[in-house]
């Protein structure tokens, strides 16, 4: 399978979902950075284009199970598929996520001066965004696509879409505050636990907006114009 270096990322995980594996492991945004081409993705992270390339295609090409195709299943379908298993474990992981961070803080804050206390601070914030993003999606966006008035979309799309760039910054940025979630020496369970927990987060967040963005938005908007 040969894989253009003009293909959008975007475009990319959507047709072989397998190929996300990849983009996450290497950094490569596909979520809200899904409309910059492959070549641009990897000048940005300083990356050889022709050994992702050549990742993505073997993986692409893996049979690990049937691979949803979202781009192709009907969009009442791939609203429960979020709404299953994005927005309920997220209600679920993220007052999980927030209180470790702030008893980590209040323990060890002296130890990383630099980090905990910002960090406890970003992720209280994107708790609190993720929340309001969710229940605005479940009350207003997700009902107008559900009956087809697509035409209707445009407005809250362009305010979900504002709104996932804003998590991918905070994600973004405790991401560098966790050196890439690597585990300092000497931690605790509890902060072992965390640094796990975010980097988990982070990958979800990452499958969860893509298909909002780059499939679920996309399609119902053209809908909405046909």
């Amino acid at each position: 399978m040969k894989i253009e270096k003009e293909t959008r990322v975007g475009d990319l995980a959507t047709k072989y979902p397998l190929a996300t594996r990849v983009l996450h492991r290497h950094g490569i945004d596909f979520c809200c950075g899904g409309g910059t081409s492959q070549e641009e993705a990897c000048q940005k992270r300083e990356l050889d284009l022709q050994m992702v390339l050549n990742e993505i295609s073997e993986t692409a090409g893996e049979k690990d199970g049937p691979q949803q195709r979202w781009d192709q299943s009907p969009l009442e379908d791939l609203i429960d598929h979020i709404l299953v298993t994005y927005h309920a474990p997220l209600r679920e992981e993220l007052p999980r996520l927030e209180a470790m961070a702030r008893k980590v803080n209040a323990v060890h804050g002296d130890r990383a001066p630099d980090v905990l206390p910002e960090l406890a601070s970003v992720f209280s914030d994107l708790r609190n965004e993720l929340e309001q993003h969710m229940l605005k999606e479940e009350q207003i966006l997700f009902p107008l696509i559900r009956r087809g008035d697509g035409f209707m979309a445009s407005g809250p799309v362009q305010v979900m879409e504002h709104e996932h760039e804003s998590a991918g910054q905070a994600l973004q940025r405790l991401r560098e505050l966790t050196n890439g979630y690597i585990v300092p020496d000497g931690a605790c369970n509890t902060w072992r636990a965390l640094w796990h927990g975010l980097a988990a987060l982070e990958e979800s967040l990452h499958q969860h907006i893509h298909l909002e963005n780059n499939i679920l938005f996309p399609r119902a908007l053209k809908l909405g114009a046909a």
